[in-house]
């Protein structure tokens, strides 16, 4: 039988996509994360807490951030509005004049004010050296 010649018909062109080496590789690589996942150790955060001092100050000062970055400093029943270095600079010569480790700079904001703005006060208290600063917060629910 002599072989039949095909005129002008050599090879086919394929119409599908092999998916074979794609599962392939798909399976190689499921195995290596299978493997390798075990071994992982995860990372630890710290994450800060909340919680009350040891000692309770008897005397703070507060800091209430309002609207626009605008400051109020009440200590001892006087309120007044200033600046952040104005406040740092007169929270840290209020808490210098109480007793050691009784006195405490708290800070308010009201509930619309960025957290930029409070930030940036705490930064400016830290900066000036006042050495107890803590955030206002409210309890409950609501």
């Amino acid at each position: 039988m002599p072989a039949i010649a095909s005129r002008g018909r050599g090879r086919r062109t394929m119409n599908e996509i092999n998916m074979v080496p794609f599962i392939d590789v798909m399976l190689v690589l499921l195995i290596i994360f299978m493997v390798t996942a075990p071994m992982l150790t995860p990372g630890m955060v710290d994450v800060p807490t909340v919680g009350k001092a040891n000692k309770q100050p008897v005397k703070f000062a507060t800091v209430v951030v309002g609207k626009e970055g605008l400051l109020q400093l009440s200590t001892d029943g006087n309120t007044r509005s200033v600046t952040e270095k104005e406040a740092a600079a007169a929270a840290l010569a209020w808490q210098q004049s109480q007793p050691e480790g009784s006195a405490a700079v708290i800070i308010a904001a009201e509930k619309t004010v960025s957290y930029e703005a409070v930030v940036k006060a705490m930064s400016a208290l830290q900066k000036a050296g006042v050495q107890r600063v803590g955030l206002s917060v409210k309890q409950g629910g609501g």
